[in-house]
This record gives C-alpha cells, sequence and structure tokens, in this order.
C-alpha cells in the first residue's frame, strides 16, 4: 500500500470512527425523551381505530417511511403520506380516526404547515418527533418528541444524528405497541409471507409429510416390506409403530447397513429398529427442526401428536422452503 493510500484509509477510518461516536452519543442521549410522554403516546396508538399516518419532507421523509413500514409489519396499521402530495389531495386519505406522527429537523418545515392544519381543524391526533423545541410543529402537536441537542456527525451538518435518532425513536414506538399488543411470531409471519424473515416463521406443519406419504411399519414387519417401505416413500426411513399406534422406534438406511449380513433378511422391524427416537410437534418452527438435524446429524425428523405419528420433516423440505 502506499503513502497516499494509508493516508487514505487514516482518514476515512477517522471519519467513520468519530460519525459513529457521535450517533452513539445522540441514541445514548434518547433515553432522556423516554418519559411519561412516550407512554401516553403508546397507549393512544394503540387504543387507535384508524391508522398512523407518518409524514416528513427530505431525509425526515425516508425515516418516515421506514418507520411507517416497521409499524405495519409488527401490527399497527400505518402508512407514509407526503408532505407536498398531501397539499394536492392526499389529505383525504386521513381520517378523523387516525394519528399523525410528523418528522422535522427544525419544525418549521412548509411543506408540513398544510397536514399541520388539517388535524387541527377535524381534532386529530398530532405527534412530533423534532429537533427544535422552540418551532411551529411543537406549537401545534398534541404530543412532541424532541430530540437532545446532540450535533449532526457529519461535518457539513448533513442530517445524521438526527435521523438516526428519528429511526431509533420510530423502532421504539414500533416495539413498544408490538410488546403491548402481545404480537406473536405467528401474526408477524402473516405480514411476511415471503423472504427470509417470514420464512424464520413457517412451522413444521406448513412442511411435513403426512397421509400416505408416510413410511411406517409395525414392529412385526418382515425385512423385505421394510426395505420395500423406505425405498418406496424415499426419504432414507421408516417409523415403527407398536400396537397402540404409538411411535416405538426408527429404521433408518444407517440401520440397515449396520445389520448387514447373511441374517438380515429373517428379521423383523422390532429386531433393528432404534428406540426412543428425537421427534418434534407440528407448532415447531421449521427453523428449530433443523437445527435439531444440524445439531444430532440426522435427515428426518417424525412429528407426534399424542405419542402417534401425524407427519414427518425431512431436512429437503426444509431447504426447498428456503430456510437455512
Amino acid at each position: 500500500m502506499t503513502k497516499s493510500a494509508k493516508q487514505h484509509e487514516s482518514v476515512a477510518l477517522g471519519a467513520a470512527e468519530r460519525l459513529l461516536s457521535i450517533e452513539i452519543e445522540g441514541l445514548q442521549a434518547l433515553y432522556g425523551v423516554l418519559d411519561g410522554t412516550f407512554e401516553k403516546v403508546c397507549n393512544r396508538l394503540l387504543g387507535l381505530k384508524g391508522r398512523v399516518v407518518i409524514s416528513g419532507m427530505g431525509k425526515s421523509g425516508h425515516i418516515a417511511r421506514k418507520i411507517a413500514a416497521t409499524l405495519a409489519s409488527t401490527g399497527t396499521p400505518s402508512m407514509f403520506v407526503h408532505p407536498g402530495e398531501a397539499s394536492h389531495g392526499d389529505l383525504g386519505m386521513i381520517t378523523e380516526q387516525d394519528a399523525v406522527i410528523l418528522l422535522s429537523n427544525s419544525g418549521e418545515t412548509a411543506e408540513l404547515s398544510d397536514i399541520i392544519h388539517f388535524t387541527r381543524r377535524h381534532s386529530i391526533l398530532l405527534i412530533a418527533i423534532v429537533r427544535r423545541k422552540s418551532s411551529m410543529l411543537v406549537e401545534a402537536a398534541d404530543y412532541a418528541f424532541v430530540l437532545p441537542e446532540i450535533p449532526e456527525a457529519s461535518p457539513v451538518g448533513a442530517p445524521t444524528t438526527s435521523t438516526i435518532m428519528m429511526l431509533a425513536l420510530g423502532d421504539a414506538i414500533a416495539a413498544a405497541l408490538l410488546e403491548m399488543r402481545g404480537f406473536s411470531a405467528e401474526d408477524f409471519n402473516k405480514y411476511h409471507p415471503g423472504g427470509k424473515l417470514g420464512k424464520r416463521f413457517i412451522k413444521i406443519s406448513d412442511l411435513m409429510r403426512k397421509g400416505i406419504d408416510l413410511p411406517l411399519v409395525n414392529e412385526t414387519t418382515s425385512m423385505a416390506d421394510i426395505i420395500l417401505e423406505i425405498t418406496g416413500k424415499s426419504l432414507g426411513c421408516a417409523g415403527v409403530i407398536g400396537k397402540d399406534g404409538r411411535l416405538s422406534g426408527i429404521i433408518t438406511d444407517g440401520d440397515l447397513r449396520r445389520h448387514m449380513g447373511d441374517e438380515l433378511m429373517k428379521l423383523n422391524a422390532a429386531t433393528i429398529m432404534t428406540k426412543n427416537p428425537i421427534t418434534v410437534t407440528k407448532d415447531m418452527l421449521a427453523v428449530q427442526a433443523l437445527d435439531i438435524m444440524n445439531k444430532k446429524a440426522i435427515t428426518a425428523l417424525f412429528v407426534l401428536e399424542d405419542g402417534k405419528p401425524v407427519g414427518l420433516i425431512h431436512i429437503h423440505d426444509i431447504l426447498r422452503a428456503g430456510i437455512a
């Protein structure tokens, strides 16, 4: 590396470290904002009959979009309205049952004035996230979160610390509402049917083989029929069922190899099965089944209900679903 390249690297790392240290300071200072107002705002939003409408201009607008998306995906109906479009008809998207959260660094953003006036005229709950306490937006709002006076991390004053604090505060509101609402992993999956997030919450019941696809034999089943069952179902194993219909063991390809010899075909299922196999329930997450398979170096798990096999989950089924 040349001397010039080393100097540039030093400058880059120094700039990044200074920026992050200031932004961290801003996030730590946010604790001072989490007072009784935060609790009141969350209670008002929790009881809302309509949606949370979020708006902001410029960089604040980008943060507002993200907060709206986070709220919507965690059980709080929410949408972003662009302040410029609001002045040209999109105010009609806001109803008297809604709440409005406006983001502004200065609190004097001209483009927000029509939304502010609309909320005051129709007695719509208005919440401000703002940098300046003495501002038009703070005076108009029902509740205002005034961000700590931590300087922007950028040397030219570009929105950095302020937008990070706005984003974190929005996430805090979403997280609080999520817990207050009792929003579960299953609820989260409803709003994330695609993508990695949704796949993490797919249940075993959504992927398991069942019915005639289950490879099952009785304890007295002959070796010839066991091999036919394992081969025909192509899952590398067969579950062994006792007289009470409960799973008493499992026979895998490995079990067959371990008993390979002249007497193999004279044996039955009860003789070669592995007793007390690892099993799962259909309400478990598929990612949990995958974790068990990886740790135990196995490729299939029977799904039991009251001790009886109702399904089988294979590692190939999990991987085909994009869970890894």
